[in-house]
């Protein structure tokens, strides 16, 4: 059976880091540890197809010596002093760099709030297998469903501690429930697939899988016997699962680390409209049930909800104390464990007030895109194109669907006219609801 974690063993790991990198002569150093549980059953036509169990403990040592630094890591066996000495021996040798050094000492978490991120109630693989088979017999037994492709459950539980050497000692636990299904709807050579899914802290918040099924089964028969859409130009509108990537492009853009390199496209567009004035993104580490709450960052800096965009305009970059001070700024409190790279939490982007309905009927003629495929977007230049499939947009409602399409445009572009709807649902770290685009390329027959 599995149980929670006893966190103990590895913030006194991470704690002893800490002191070994001191007493094996580095000026400061922090460590990051993470404790990963894990299991996940996957069924097919009603039989367990895997069961998967994991757990891992992976820690990070980052140590200073002036204005030198070098990161370590290990699966947490390892012994402390030969890292630490490992450690400090590379920092001694490592070209300084002016902006090294642990997060100022006046902005680490002096207290946090409980965000209810652990559920107690563990699933044994038994109720994860009862969960997947509900979700597969819901999308077969929908009208057109001709085959599984599988279905899933899981859960999981993610421990983090962060350690100091000017004092902080922080730690907490978070776990994960989630359920998946994908059904393919057709025969022969029209075949088609979709998935449906749904991820929570508690057990408790997830949709019933009956309806996770019965959702990836109707989506994959609305794509039966798709058409094409002439080359021309005109508005996208992105379903709701997919609107996210637009957000999630904006996130990499506005990295500190990427600003710091002057790879990103939004170079000099702090303070500057980028959207509507109705657009408002916001990104809340505190979110109670967040699946990306955190009540600290990597750095043990304090956590603190904050705009990304507000009234259409850039707000901030995404810093941790390294890329603020190459900036100029200060850090927010975005920082990875380990000297990873900044990193946003819960992001959303606000409802507007219009119904997905109201914003097809005011748009009358389009493409809905329920599928994108390809990974074309260049951070450099904002150049977005990447392969589609969805609805044709025909009156204002949609229509039959379609498929083999290109979209094309540039994000700054993209984002000057978007449009969002009033249907926001937080499925992810990163929401938004169905948003249009006007003005795009789209490139069919």
């Amino acid at each position: 059976m599995t149980v929670l974690p006893d966190q103990s063993r590895l913030v006194d790991r991470a704690a002893a880091l800490v002191e070994a990198a001191r007493r094996a002569g580095a000026d400061a150093a922090d460590a990051f540890a993470v404790r990963r549980v894990g299991l996940s059953v996957d069924i097919r036509n009603g039989a367990v197809d895997e069961t998967d169990r994991s757990e891992s403990d992976d820690v990070s040592l980052r140590v200073f010596i002036g204005k030198r630094t070098a990161s370590v890591s290990t699966n947490g066996v390892a012994p402390v002093e030969a890292l630490a000495e490992r450690a400090v021996a590379m920092a001694r040798v490592a070209p300084e760099d002016r902006f090294a050094g642990l997060a100022p000492e006046e902005r680490l978490a002096k207290s946090w709030p409980d965000l209810d991120l652990l559920d107690p109630s563990i699933p044994d693989p038994e109720m994860l297998a009862e969960r997947a088979r509900r979700a597969e017999a819901a999308a077969l037994a929908v009208a057109g469903v001709t085959k599984s492709s599988g279905a899933s459950a899981g859960w999981g539980l993610t421990g983090a501690v962060i350690a100091t050497s000017h004092g902080f000692l922080g730690s907490y636990l978070g776990s994960r429930h989630g359920v998946s299904a994908t059904a393919i709807a057709g025969e022969g050579t029209g075949m088609e697939r979709d998935y449906d899914g749904d991820s929570k802290v508690y057990g408790s918040d997830l949709r019933d899988p009956e309806a996770i099924g019965r959702e990836a089964g109707e989506r994959a028969v609305r794509r039966l016997n798709p058409g094409r859409l002439p080359t021309g130009r005109g508005t996208v509108v992105f379903d709701p699962r997919l609107a996210s990537s637009l957000v999630g492009h904006l996130l990499g853009a506005i990295n500190g680390a990427a600003i710091a390199r002057r790879t990103s496209f939004l170079q000099n567009a702090l303070g500057t409209a980028l959207f509507a004035p109705s657009i408002r993104i916001t990104d809340d580490p505190r979110r109670p049930r967040g699946l990306a709450s955190r009540p600290f960052d990597g750095e043990g800096v304090a956590a603190e909800p904050m705009d990304l965009v507000a009234g259409g305009v850039l707000q901030t970059w995404l810093l941790d104390s390294a890329t603020a001070r190459e900036l100029g700024l200060e850090t927010n409190g975005r920082g990875s464990g380990g000297g990873g790279s900044p990193h946003a939490t819960n992001v959303t982007l606000l409802p507007g007030t219009l119904s997905p309905e109201e914003l097809l009927a005011e748009i009358g003629e389009g493409l809905y895109v329920t599928e994108l495929i390809g990974h074309g977007v260049n951070g450099v230049t904002g150049d977005y194109s990447r392969g589609a499939g969805g609805f044709r947009i025909s009156g204002g409602k949609l229509a039959e669907p379609v498929s083999e399409l290109t979209i094309a445009g540039n994000l700054k572009d993209m984002y000057r006219s978007l449009v969002a709807a009033n249907d926001l649902v937080y499925r992810s770290a990163v929401n938004a609801p169905t948003l249009a685009v006007e003005g795009m390329t789209i490139a069919g027959r």
